[in-house]
């Protein structure tokens, strides 16, 4: 074989060499691009997992809270708050229940209504010669504003209204929170009156 014959078989081998190193140089560097695009994928989807889960368990600690505070449960002759008449200057304690001596105390929740603040008709009631004295005075408009473990709740007058002591509309269920306040009526009349004076509220502030 002659030496030229050798010297090409030698630069051909080169050849070769050089390009096995290249290609398995690109196929590390590939192979690791790979990886790495992976890893970014999976670390972005982390994030987004993690980005809607957050607000997923803020919702359920919110509604387990509502539910909490809608659950409170008050005993006949309990204290529930406070309700404030700002047109008339006076503030009452809210008893619960409507019993002879619940009404001695302060205004009467009707126990069969529910709490100030929800959504649906809470009922209120009180003697007209006492508590609710100067109730016909308010007017549409006026302010009430209760004030309960569960929070301060302000409702605004929207109307007034007097029907028969045996009317029963005044406690039927509302689609939204309604405070409403019930008294004998006419304010002056001697012994059992024959009517009720109704003011029916819708709530405008929560906090």
């Amino acid at each position: 074989m002659s030496d030229a014959t050798r010297s090409s078989r030698r630069k051909s081998r080169r050849r070769t060499t050089v390009l096995l190193i290249l290609f398995a140089g690109l196929l590390v560097l590939g192979i690791g691009c790979v990886c790495w695009a992976v890893m970014n994928i999976r670390a972005q989807s982390s994030r987004v997992v993690s980005d809607k889960t957050v607000p997923a368990v803020e919702a359920i600690r919110s509604v387990e809270t509502t539910r909490s505070v809608d659950q409170v449960v008050f005993q006949e002759g309990d204290s529930v708050g406070t309700l404030s008449i700002p047109a008339l200057g006076k503030k009452f304690p809210i008893i619960e229940g409507t019993g002879e001596d619940d009404l001695k105390k302060g205004v009467g929740h009707y126990i069969q209504s529910v709490l100030p603040g929800i959504n649906d008709n809470c009922v209120l009631s009180g003697h007209r010669d006492t508590i609710f004295a100067g109730l016909g005075k308010l007017k549409v408009g006026n302010r009430l504003v209760v004030r309960t473990v569960t929070g301060t709740f302000t409702y605004k007058i929207r109307s007034t209204r007097i029907v028969d002591k045996d009317d029963k509309t005044v406690i039927v269920p509302t689609d939204h929170a309604v405070l409403t306040l019930t008294t004998c009526y006419p304010f002056d009349f001697v012994g059992s009156a024959p009517d009720r004076y109704i003011i029916s509220s819708d709530l405008v502030k929560s906090k």
